[in-house]
């Protein structure tokens, strides 16, 4: 809704196809094949995972979606030079364009991220398979095709997210992380590797730029999460500033448990910068305790869980006695919040 249609554009020509324009009312009325001898390259076989709001908001989007997919299918072109037509003739039937189920939103990893209820990563690529493998296609309404999305992963070699504007980053959203990592996790389990995975910064038209996700994880982290500007910003606003340093280290996390990309670096950083200032962690104490003690119990767990490998028990230590403390000014909280007023301190 926000970007120029880039994100289609990108995927069209990956496929080697062009639109074809109304050119009075600039509308999309056909599409075009890009013969291989102008593409000067070989064609990309493309999946894509679309949002319940794209399923909502966009039906004719796929619709070209799904007419570019047969298009290059049925090509009788070298199957070396066209993956997605080898694929047609090995199945004789493929299908590339999946979502959630009707009416239904998200990648389903929230939950099992929120309350760590996951053991390995097979947890949540299974969790991502049941919440995205239904098939939108121009030929098909609510169907679910959870081994054609399998078999679609099988040879993915690259994900790739985009993202239209600066107003907020990766670290900031469950979004990013469900529907990236998720894919992710689900290809790690399928093919038993990790895809190579990019970040499209598609926010400054005319200036796209594609990075390594790892790099865009620590560019976030220095631009951002340890950006003295950004952390005195958050302490001027109190309880909720205080739950943002709490839900960054959610996301970064969880982006950790999908893709494996989150360096120690990242998570000795945070916790040196946060937890070894005297100022910030006051500042979460005495704000949001909840927060504090969420973000130490959300380290210890990273540790436990060989994300983060320290080099002694000291840091462990000193987060289970932030825990302590803070469970007990809640504990505290809640006893003087129950008294009556004329009883209060």
């Amino acid at each position: 809704m926000r970007n120029g249609g880039e994100d289609i554009c990108q995927i069209l020509y990956l496929m080697g196809i062009k639109p074809v324009w109304d050119g009075g009312t600039r509308r999309v009325i056909d599409l075009d094949v890009i013969p291989l001898s102008i593409l000067s390259r070989p064609r990309v076989d493309v999946t894509i995972r679309i949002s319940g709001m794209f399923r909502d908001s966009f039906p004719q989007l796929i619709d070209i979606l799904s007419k570019a997919i047969k298009l290059i299918s049925n090509l009788d072109e070298n199957i070396n030079e066209n993956p997605l037509a080898k694929a047609f003739k090995k199945n004789n039937n493929i299908y590339r364009i999946f979502g959630s189920a009707p009416g239904s939103y998200g990648a389903g990893l929230q939950e099992l991220i929120s309350n760590s209820s996951w053991v390995d990563n097979n947890d949540l690529a299974d969790a991502y398979l049941a919440w995205s493998s239904w098939i939108y296609d121009n030929n098909y309404e609510n169907k679910f095709g959870r081994k054609e999305l399998e078999k679609a992963l099988k040879d993915i070699q690259v994900v790739i997210h985009n993202q239209d504007n600066k107003e907020h980053d990766i670290l900031d959203s469950d979004d990013y992380y469900q529907f990236q990592g998720g894919l992710s996790a689900s290809i790690k389990k399928i093919t038993g590797k990790y895809p190579e995975l990019y970040h499209g910064d598609l926010s400054k038209y005319g200036n796209s730029k594609i990075s390594k996700l790892e790099k865009e994880i620590e560019k976030v982290l220095l631009t951002r999460v340890l950006n003295p500007k950004w952390i005195d910003g958050m302490m001027a606003n109190g309880y909720k500033g205080a739950f943002e340093f709490a839900a960054t280290i959610d996301y970064l996390y969880a982006y950790d448990a999908t893709t494996n990309l989150v360096s120690n670096w990242c998570y000795e950083s945070i916790y040196k910068s946060w937890l070894c200032d005297k100022k910030i962690k006051e500042f979460l104490e005495s704000n949001n305790p909840w927060a504090l003690k969420d973000i130490a119990e959300r380290f210890i767990e990273i540790i436990n869980r060989k994300m983060w490998i320290i080099e002694s028990d000291e840091i462990k230590e000193t987060l289970k006695t932030i825990i302590n403390n803070t469970e007990s000014k809640i504990e505290k909280e809640i006893f003087l919040n129950h008294l009556p007023n004329n009883e209060k301190p």
